[in-house]
């Protein structure tokens, strides 16, 4: 499979990332944000809001948010990643997409993130691209009337897999 390719979100596209977030897949694992958040991010020096497309016909995929871009430490979270088509292998494409910009373009030295842990999908994807747990998150997130915990993941760059 080709690379998802990144591009920079635009105020156009926030009706597909709104979409995407209230996509019934992707809403439980995927808190939804406002437009005006989006709008907030897309103007925030120290996010990189990204549209995924697909790498033949440019189509909208998903969105993806790194954030820490603007601090010192070098430290980035990767805040969202949400791929409309599942099963096809765009969400690894996309993650791979991510950490090399992450690390080669924006210099990070760690790239972190967060995922519940009822989405053992999610996990065993970061896991098998190189992500180690930190630890849990205990019951940090309240949906639904239930207290959700998360992992917490990450990668520092010199443990990055070799790239294909």
């Amino acid at each position: 499979m080709d690379a998802i390719v990144l591009r920079p979100s635009l105020e156009a596209d926030l009706d597909f990332v709104l979409e995407c977030e209230r996509d019934p897949a992707v809403a439980p694992y995927v808190s939804g944000w406002t437009r005006d958040r989006h709008r907030e991010a897309l103007a925030d020096p120290d996010c990189r809001h990204h549209i995924l497309t697909h790498p033949a016909d440019g189509r909208p995929l998903g969105f993806a948010m790194l954030f820490g871009c603007a601090s010192p430490h070098r430290c980035l979270e990767l805040r969202r990643l949400a791929c409309t088509e599942r099963g096809r292998g765009f969400g690894r494409s996309a993650l791979r997409a991510l950490c090399r910009r992450a690390f080669d373009e924006l210099g990070a030295h760690r790239l972190w993130l967060d995922v519940q842990l009822r989405n053992p999908r999610a996990i065993a994807l970061y896991r098998s691209e190189g992500f180690r747990e930190e630890g849990v998150l205990r019951e940090c997130l309240f949906l639904d009337g239930h207290y959700l915990s998360m992992a917490l993941m990450s990668m520092l760059r010199h443990e990055r897999p070799p790239a294909d």
